[in-house]
């Protein structure tokens, strides 16, 4: 007989003994689903009991309390009180007991009727699985619980609506005040003087269950004088652009708040200067707080971190971190040990965390780190080599990727979120336009009281080198005029070779690793006793990419090659563009020898006696103020990022590339004069640090009146409280924007960010031990 084979088993929805299957499934899917949300039901339910039975103990403790306090016969006085007070044992203990059982036997049918709209129509063996029992479950639980919540209102408030206030609460109240009423005569009562105190204590411990309404101070409303006085003083702005002159619009302003005065002078408190403005905004607030509303906005402060004690706190929030050795890495290191010397401020230094695959492209000679902790350690260790005094302040991690188009590392996530709520005081953004280019969080100047940032990087200028850079630094140049607007309070510039940002100021907060001062005293002294400072000639060091000045060192170098004829310039300095830059002074036969970026103080390059920095892209060179501090010549562009240095004699400085030849032969032929005390100090840390408490006005911050114990939130209270200005909502209106854009990935990646970097990965999870994002930020619902 002809054998023939068995068709496959069907896997669709098409019949036979498919159908079975497929109906199989989803009964067992439902089964499994039933059983899960029957479980959740009962631990809700579990867990609604055990909150019933703590309340129900703690409310008979109360009553046993006064029972028992009431038991004891007085020693004086006796009899009539007590009698009064048998209403806590007779009348309201078996009405709570009452309630009770009504309770639960709500209870017991609102899950019974829930549970039966689980069970789906029809049994298993029908050939189309119902699924309508979901509106069923949906609606009994939606009818159940409002009949619930109705009736729960109804025992509370009682089912008559001109009973206001719940059963029990009524007759403790009514029955008390009889109490008081024919107790005023007694002396000892329990313990206490009086039952009159008793009874006191007895009532402010029941104000927990029935909280009464206070009506707010009666303040007058706003009037039409000055309403127009805020309107004026709001259109300022505008009314500039129109040529309205400010004095004339504040004289005006004044002339309508004098016709109130008499406003003013009614209420004493905020009487506290004779500027019309200042008392026009405390008059708003005055009036905004006597209605209970803040204006707590987009644009507005949400409640920040309050000032309990004398300390501050600092946060230093920068895009690198050891062992890279760049100038956001090590800057801000140094910042944070010389801001916590101060005794008014705890200090903590935010550092990105690479994952090992982008520490391999990142961190020098292969160096990895397998935690945070790890890395923590070799930062301090580098720190403590080159201190002379031992650092206090904390380092915590963000997540960050590295882009290798852009040469930086990008944040990853929330980076406010690494900063706990009750440190979140003073904020120091190293690179704020950095840092918020791809920001998806927190404000931060919603988060923190003080927000100042501090400009590394002049990126337009790196912008304009690359394809279509013109375009593309004219967007770059509005996007970061808009993050700093949005999220600073205040910016620092190191100097005016970086774009001009809003709420601004030109000043160099950076100083020189102290080992470089150090150094260059002892050049000095050998100099002084005879000893050949220098034996050595010339050198460049620098990171080994286009944009660091290679392209005007190779320029400078091929153009006069003739004219510098047995002049030979050491390079040092690693990085991506290594191989290129090479080559193309091979091809051109220039007098280069190039060797591996090292640490500047190395005691290899301490003998060279001339620094040659023809970059035009830096914003303040750190290893032009390096050389300088070790005493050696320093020959740089006569450029606004090099405005700084020459101040100092030791600092030739070249307007074209002719002078450029002049100023090496210059150099080559004397030797350089030794720095002052002055000079010196100028470069320090302690005097870069006392330039940054200044022109960030965070010495003004630490010494507030605010910050003394017990004052801490009055700021932030008056600050919400008056209305916002326009330019607060300007603000606010540019961070609003900013995070609905940053929201979407699709912009994300189109303006390049790193996808995913709207979130960290699990890597980071797993590096950092946090939790994934999904349980930090869960999403519940059907």
């Amino acid at each position: 007989m002809e054998a023939r084979a068995s068709p496959p088993p069907s896997v669709g929805f098409g019949g036979g003994r498919g159908d079975g299957g497929a109906l199989s499934f989803l009964s067992k899917g439902w089964r499994e689903v039933r059983d899960s949300a029957t479980a959740d039901l009962r631990l809700m339910r579990a867990r609604a009991d055990s909150l019933r039975t703590l309340a129900d103990r703690e409310l008979e403790q109360l009553l046993a309390s006064a029972s028992t306090a009431l038991a004891a016969p007085p020693p004086v006085a006796a009899g009539a009180p007590i009698a009064e007070l048998e209403f806590v044992r007779n009348r309201i203990q078996p009405k709570i007991s009452e309630l009770r059982r009504q309770y639960a036997a709500r209870e017991r049918e609102l899950g019974r009727r829930v549970l039966e709209g689980w069970a789906p129509r029809g049994g298993p063996a029908r050939a189309r699985v119902d699924l309508s029992g979901i509106t069923a479950i949906r609606n009994a639980i939606v009818s159940e619980v409002d009949g619930g919540e109705r009736w729960r209102r109804a025992v509370w408030k009682g089912e008559a609506e001109t009973e206001k206030e719940w059963e029990v609460m009524r007759m403790i109240r009514s029955s008390l005040k009889e109490l008081e009423r024919r107790s005023q005569t007694s002396e000892i009562f329990g313990g206490l003087r009086s039952p009159g105190e008793f009874v006191e204590k007895f009532k402010s411990s029941l104000k927990s269950f029935n909280v009464e309404h206070h009506g707010s101070k009666e303040v007058p409303p706003l009037d039409l004088t000055e309403v127009l006085a805020n309107l004026v003083r709001q259109s300022e702005p505008f009314l500039d652009q129109l040529g309205v002159r400010r004095d004339l619009c504040d004289r005006v302003v004044e002339t309508l708040c004098r016709k109130q005065n008499h406003y003013l002078s009614e209420d004493t408190s905020l009487l506290v200067n004779d500027n019309s403005s200042d008392e026009l905004d405390l008059r708003i607030a005055n009036v905004l707080e006597s209605t209970g509303y803040h204006a707590d906005g987009f644009w507005s402060e949400p409640a920040k971190y309050e000032v309990s004690d004398n300390k501050r706190h600092v946060a230093i929030v920068t895009t690198a971190s050891l062992p890279w050795m760049t100038g956001t890495a090590v800057n801000p290191l140094f910042r944070a040990a010389y801001l916590s010397k101060g005794t008014k401020q705890d200090v903590t230094l935010v550092v990105p965390w690479l994952c090992k695959s982008d520490q391999e492209l990142v961190y020098p000679n292969s160096m990895t780190f397998n935690s945070p902790e790890e890395q923590e350690t070799y930062i301090r260790n580098w720190l403590e080599e080159r201190l002379g005094f031992e650092s206090n302040f904390k380092i915590s991690f963000y997540p960050g990727k590295f882009s290798k188009e852009r040469r930086s590392i990008i944040p990853a996530g929330d980076t406010s979120h690494f900063i706990s709520s009750r440190e979140a005081d003073i904020a120091i953004l190293e690179e704020p336009e950095h840092l918020n280019w791809y920001h998806h969080g927190n404000r931060w100047t919603d988060k923190f009281n003080h927000v100042i940032g501090v400009v590394h990087t002049n990126y337009l200028e790196y912008i304009k080198r690359e394809k279509n850079g013109a375009l593309q630094a004219f967007l770059v140049k509005h996007i970061n005029n808009w993050v700093t607007r949005a999220y600073c309070d205040k910016v620092l510039r190191l100097s005016a070779a970086t774009q001009d940002l809003p709420k601004s100021i030109i000043c160099n907060v950076h100083g020189v690793n102290p080992k470089f001062l150090k150094i260059g005293e002892k050049i000095t002294a050998d100099g002084e006793s005879g000893q050949p400072s220098f034996s050595k000639g010339a050198y460049f060091l620098g990171k080994m990419v286009w944009a660091k000045g290679y392209k005007e060192l190779i320029d400078l170098m091929a153009k006069h090659k003739n004219d510098l004829e047995g002049f030979k310039l050491d390079v040092y300095g690693s990085g991506e563009d290594s191989e290129e830059v090479q080559s193309t002074a091979r091809k051109l036969d220039l007098s280069l020898n190039f060797y591996k970026g090292r640490d500047h103080a190395d005691n290899s390059l301490h003998g060279y006696k001339v620094f040659i920095n023809p970059s035009i892209s830096d914003v303040l060179c750190t290893a032009t103020a390096e050389a300088l501090a070790m005493g050696k010549f320093v020959i740089c562009a006569e450029h606004p990022s090099n405005e700084f240095f020459m101040s100092f004699p030791n600092c030739l400085t070249y307007k074209t590339s002719e002078e450029f030849v002049t100023r090496v032969k210059e150099a080559m032929a004397r030797e350089p004069q030794p720095l002052t005390s002055e000079q010196r100090y100028n470069l320090s840390w302690e005097a870069a640090t006392e330039r940054f408490m200044e022109y960030s006005d965070l010495d003004k911050v630490l010494n507030d009146k605010v910050a003394e114990r017990g004052q801490g939130g009055n700021r932030n209270k008056t600050r919400r409280n008056i209305q916002p200005t326009l330019t607060d909502i300007m603000d606010g209106g540019l961070a609003f924007a900013h995070r609905c854009l940053t929201s979407s990935e699709v912009l994300r990646l189109a303006t390049g960010a790193i996808p995913g970097t709207r979130g960290y990965d699990m890597q980071h999870c797993v590096d950092m031990g946090l939790l994934p994002p999904q349980a930090q930020h869960p999403v519940y619902g059907w």
